[in-house]
């Protein structure tokens, strides 16, 4: 198959992204591996839409020597969208928000365009549009899921902190990477003023009780169509552990990887979620949990497969691109009478 790899753009890509380790995989299963970023999509005058990619020159077996094969020696062409089988929009519109806010949507508009030619577009772009901020993570079950307020008034802040026991975290309405994120502890509200006024200076706020048991460290497990990533037994999962004296365990803010372990709270966690994820069409996605409870769902680029392989010693790179080729198989088949949602977890 034609796999495309959708990035924000070659400069800030970096080897040691998960959208590389399934690019090499793809690569080594022999598969035709394509690369562009949020800029590289033309509209012609005619209405047909094209897009300018790079095709790795050579063969690889490294994640380093592989993206040098794209981003400095890449062959640049300019193909028919509909030449794509499946493009995986690995994009993060969170990443382009201050300096190219022009760039947040390019994504998912011009991955709607694709799957309307009959492009296999994962995750599925109408989905996408739908969780492009974290009032999304209000869809899911309010059992698996913390206490949460959305509001852009101080007031319903404070109102919500003392009904919390004076403990909350706060952070943007949209945004990755636990950029922006603070936390409020009960005896030391002074700050709370400029905490409110940095956080709602982009927006809305969302304000979520706070959990001692996912203070400094969660599990980030991934689902494939709905579904833990699984293998002899192993799951896709890592646990990631903050910085001393951080709240935060994201690995791009200092945190550390160890061995997870699953078991029944996350599975059922993962059971409960999946409906509204089937239903979003969103085929890969990082499950956040801590103490029994979801903290985040991550739809955007999802990374961490480099962590689960350190840890674990299973890649599951090629489980998921040999996912993507099965529904490659699936459309050729169907003949076009599956939309691009129903496949996206099929």
């Amino acid at each position: 198959m034609r796999i495309a790899f959708l990035i924000n753009s070659f400069e800030t890509e970096r080897d040691v992204y998960t959208t590389t380790r399934l690019a090499l995989a793809a690569h080594k299963a022999g598969h035709d591996v394509l690369y562009l970023s949020v800029e590289d999509f033309v509209c012609e005058p005619d209405e047909s839409l094209t897009v300018r990619v790079r095709r790795p020159g050579g063969t690889y077996k490294t994640t380093r020597t592989f993206w040098a094969g794209v981003s400095e020696d890449g062959v640049e062409e300019r193909i028919p969208v509909e030449d794509i089988d499946a493009l995986l929009l690995r994009n993060d519109p969170a990443d382009d928000a201050t300096d190219r806010p022009w760039a947040q949507s390019a994504g998912i508009v011009f991955g709607q365009m694709a799957a309307r030619r009959g492009v296999i577009v994962l995750n599925d772009p109408e989905g996408l549009a739908k969780a492009v901020n974290k009032v999304y993570f209000q869809r899911f079950p309010p059992d698996v899921r913390p206490k949460t307020l959305v509001t852009r008034h101080a007031d319903d802040v404070r109102r919500f902190i003392d009904e919390h026991g004076g403990d909350a975290v706060v952070k943007p309405f949209q945004g990755s990477g636990g950029e922006g994120v603070f936390v409020v502890r009960e005896g030391d509200h002074a700050n709370l003023n400029q905490i409110i006024d940095a956080v709602c200076s982009n927006g809305y706020m969302v304000v979520q009780e706070f959990l001692e048991a996912a203070a400094g460290a969660d599990t980030r497990m991934f689902l494939v169509n709905g579904r833990p990533l699984e293998r002899d037994g192993v799951y896709a999962a890592f646990r990631r552990e903050g910085a001393e004296g951080d709240i935060r365990s994201n690995m791009s803010a200092g945190g550390s990887a160890t061995a997870a372990e699953i078991g029944e709270a996350e599975l059922a966690i993962a059971e409960k979620v999946r409906p509204q994820l089937v239903q979003d069409g969103l085929f890969l996605v990082g499950l956040d949990i801590a103490g029994g409870v979801l903290l985040e769902v991550n739809v955007f680029s999802p990374g961490g497969l480099g962590s689960i392989e350190r840890t674990s010693g299973v890649d599951f790179s090629p489980d998921v691109v040999e996912a993507v080729a099965r529904k490659v198989d699936a459309r050729r088949h169907l003949r076009g009478q599956v939309s691009n949602v129903t496949l996206a977890t099929l």
